[in-house]
């Protein structure tokens, strides 16, 4: 018998049309390991104290998600204080933190990780009083977010869609930036936070984020002629763009990329905001910091 117990949280809505056959391929594959485990729903409010209590009494080892980065964000900021390790089978549109992880797509593959799998500490952050496992984000891309999420089919081709819709009506917004000793105005499209590299889809924002190094990583798309905004985020997909030390003339750059531990952002136009790809309520001030060594995850 296995010293290992499963919990697994399927997401009844994620990935809808392959939920029947991942609870089957679940079944299949653990039972066959000789691991114990159970298979419950998520919620959607992100309430599972009732699964604090099973963990911490009937000593369950893992937690396992299937779903996708908002599902992710909600179990492990529930979870994270508790002596559990998280996997996840990623069935989101995104899938940011998965892909990040080095964690295949296809579900047969991310059990299988599961099993084999080492667990490593993973950092987060908080806007605020609100959890980030992944990246958060202020302008642009906090607006697609929320057009995003009111759409009936949430994938690729529907995220693409509002991108370039919100892309002709995108204006830059004013913000001031406060880190530990330096302080600066600037206008920006948008304003990446990043732990993980990425938006989902292998939309790597942020190329040279780790997920346990104890840094934020911060991108900033400041206001430049909309004819060269798509060059420039393309630039910085590919990782063009070096860390920068905030000592370089920032006024002639398109993109700001750097790295701290914490930082204040004054939101001076009201900035959308997203969470993990989530929309939430904007603020005029971000106080965003580190949470290093939050929860351990299984990755390759």
């Amino acid at each position: 018998m296995s010293d290992r117990k499963i919990i697994y949280l399927l997401n009844p809505i994620s990935g809808t049309s392959r939920k029947e056959g991942i609870r089957k391929l679940i079944e299949r594959e653990t039972t066959a390991q000789g691991i114990p485990y159970i298979i419950e729903a998520t919620n959607a409010a992100g309430a599972y104290d009732h699964l604090k209590d099973m963990i911490l009494q009937e000593n369950y080892t893992d937690v396992v998600i299937i779903g996708g980065d908002g599902t992710v964000n909600q179990v492990t900021n529930a979870l994270r204080e508790l002596p559990v390790r998280f996997g996840i089978i990623p069935v989101g549109s995104g899938n940011g933190l998965a892909r990040a992880a080095n964690i295949p797509m296809k579900p047969q593959q991310s059990l299988a990780l599961i099993f084999s799998g080492t667990a490593r500490k993973t950092d987060a952050f908080l806007v605020n009083d609100q959890y980030s496992c992944m990246l958060s984000g202020i302008g642009f891309d906090a607006q697609v977010a929320h057009d995003f999420a009111t759409k009936a089919s949430r994938g690729l081709l529907t995220y693409t869609q509002q991108s370039i819709v919100n892309f002709f009506k995108a204006h830059p917004y004013q913000f001031e930036i406060v880190l530990d000793n330096f302080s600066f105005f600037c206008e920006a499209f948008f304003i990446s936070i990043a732990n993980s590299n990425q938006f989902g889809n292998n939309f790597t924002i942020a190329p040279r984020a780790s997920l346990n190094d104890g840094l934020l990583d911060i991108v900033i798309v400041q206001k430049m002629n909309k004819a060269k905004l798509p060059f420039a985020i393309l630039q910085q997909i590919r990782g063009n763009n070096k860390l920068q030390q905030l000592v370089e003339d920032m006024t002639e750059k398109n993109i700001l990329y750097f790295q701290t531990p914490s930082i204040t952002i004054r939101n001076m136009k009201h900035a959308p905001l997203h969470i993990d790809g989530e929309p939430r309520e904007s603020m005029e001030e971000f106080n965003i910091q580190i949470l290093k060594d939050c929860f351990d995850l299984i990755q390759a």
